[in-house]
């Protein structure tokens, strides 16, 4: 893919499996602040390729290790990136191979339901792990990474999730202003997520197929959905300016894309409940029918409202004076960036509060709160959510270890 991103790699990134980045153990203890990181990269496919080269631009880090599922991939990114031939890992098992030649951090850009795993093996091996969203494709799995990166913060380890949104200045100041109270109580959350999906080919006699382009977007175990995978950016937001999660939530889904041959739901109307009675709607499409990408959320409060959007503005037009904002410039990129180099910053200084953690665990439950709402057409609690601990096991019978 290159550098050249468009709206339709949102999501970015192909299936396999990229590790990046091992810290060497003086620069662990502080001795060496000035030395590089070294990394490696899990997962090489658009997005992963794309951190990739973020990583290298930033300066701080040596990529030492790759591996992907697909030999091609992982012998390419290495010969992009300067990483020894036997480095180069490809099979399911590629993660356990770099973990095992001793890296001391990971970027793991992989489809959703190897996170739960990937993850616990990478703490376990004392790696520091940045990740992407959604954190696992089910509660269970999302359970499962909040008590990974629980272990991590006990290990010194820095744990970090990449939403780009919450690196953003414009996001940040105008929720900072909404909190303050400039214009009034929130009476109303709205939110949207729209795209034109991506390719859902007919199946073939195991996943392999599945695991590039962003087809695994299309099924429920392998990543999520289309709400889970895409939606949670604008239910975010939704979830930030709240300042809690939601305790129940309510609707209806359906496919409705041509020629389906994925699980996944594409349309989604929802409604969320929070405790303190406040509600949030949210409406999500994924046909390729030219309505085009958004990604937005927009705050209903008593005297005006703040909109936001990931590639739009943000604004805050109020009855008593108003915030202009500005335009949201490059954020799928730019957002990368900085949280390349936050994690670069909290390793170098020790910083293991990780921040992103909470609220990432909380984003990707709620996504999966909607899409089994949305799939049962009734009503279902948090509570309910959680105690049912549903999992989703994609079968990779056939694949390559």
């Amino acid at each position: 893919m290159g550098t050249e991103l468009t709206r339709r790699h949102f999501l970015g990134g192909t299936a396999g499996l990229a590790a990046i980045s091992v810290m060497r153990t003086a620069v662990a203890m502080g001795t060496e602040a000035n030395s590089k990181i070294e990394v490696g990269v899990v997962g090489l496919g658009g997005r992963g390729d794309m951190i990739a080269q973020f990583i290298e631009e930033h300066g701080g880090y040596q990529i030492t290790a790759v591996a992907d599922y697909f030999p091609e991939v992982a012998e390419a990114a290495g010969e992009r990136h300067g990483v020894p031939r036997e480095r180069r890992f490809s099979g399911l098992m590629g993660y356990r191979r770099l973990l095992e030649s001793k890296v001391d951090a990971v970027f793991l850009e992989t489809p959703p339901y190897c996170f739960p795993e990937h993850t616990a093996a990478a703490v376990e091996a004392g790696c520091h792990v940045y990740m992407a969203k959604p954190v696992a494709c089910d509660a269970h799995g999302c359970l499962e990474v909040q008590a990974t990166a629980r272990k991590a913060q006990a290990k010194e380890k820095v744990f970090l999730i990449d939403f780009q949104t919450r690196t953003e200045a414009l996001y940040i100041e105008g929720i900072d202003r909404v909190h303050k109270g400039e214009i009034g109580k929130i009476g109303m959350l709205s939110s949207l997520y729209s795209d034109e999906a991506f390719a859902d080919p007919p199946l073939t006699a195991n996943v392999e197929s599945r695991l590039q382009h962003l087809i695994w977007v299309n099924d429920d175990a392998l990543g999520g959905g289309y709400l889970v995978n895409a939606g949670i950016h604008a239910l975010d937001v939704a979830l930030w300016l709240a300042g809690d999660k939601p305790v129940s939530a309510t609707g209806a889904s359906r496919i409705a894309r041509n020629e389906p041959h994925g699980d996944t739901h594409d349309v989604y109307s929802l409604t969320y409940e929070f405790a303190d009675g406040l509600i949030l709607n949210h409406r999500g499409e994924h046909l390729k029918n030219k309505f085009e990408f958004h990604a937005d959320c927009t705050a209903h409060c008593q005297d005006g409202y703040l909109e936001t959007g990931y590639s739009g503005k943000v604004t805050m037009p109020g009855r008593n004076g108003s915030w202009e904002g500005g335009d949201v410039k490059e954020l799928y990129q730019a957002g990368a960036k900085r949280n390349i180099a936050i994690f670069h910053e909290s390793i170098v200084g020790r910083k293991y509060g990780n921040s992103t953690v909470e609220s990432s665990i909380n984003a990707a439950l709620t996504a999966i709160l909607g899409r089994e709402a949305g799939l049962r057409r009734t009503k279902i609690t948090w509570d309910q959510m959680i105690a049912e601990d549903r999992r989703l096991v994609p079968n990779l019978d056939g694949l390559k270890a």
